[in-house]
């Protein structure tokens, strides 16, 4: 019985195509987290841009700086530009009390998910 409460517990993976889904109707937050001058290739529309190095002050529930969006209790995907910063990401914002985060891999992905680009 034990093990099946914790396996009922376990958040699984979220595909690009899944956080396109769930971002157009509004039930997960979607990060950024490349560095503005990145920008330059696009961000995909709506989301949040905050950089690896300022998770810490923006993402963190308890800060006065926090986005509102992540005071919500959201689901949270995140993507860089290949998805290897994402990953560190996600394992940071699980750090400050995310508890479903998940790393959709880099804007690419987004892309040939469908996603929207601006």
């Amino acid at each position: 019985m034990f093990a099946f409460m914790q396996r009922s517990r376990e958040v699984t993976a979220m595909t690009a195509a899944e956080a396109v889904t769930r971002h157009a109707a509004g039930d997960i937050v979607l990060i950024d987290i490349r560095d503005p001058s990145e920008l330059r290739h696009g961000k995909a529309r709506g989301a949040l841009n905050i950089p690896t190095a300022n998770l810490w002050k923006y993402a963190d529930p308890r800060s006065t700086t926090c986005q509102p969006e992540l005071k919500q209790g959201k689901p949270i995907a995140v993507y860089c530009a290949s998805g290897a910063r994402s990953a560190e990401a996600k394992q940071m914002l699980q750090r400050l009390g995310h508890e479903q985060v998940h790393n959709i891999g880099g804007l690419v992905h987004w892309r040939r998910a469908g996603g929207a680009v601006d």
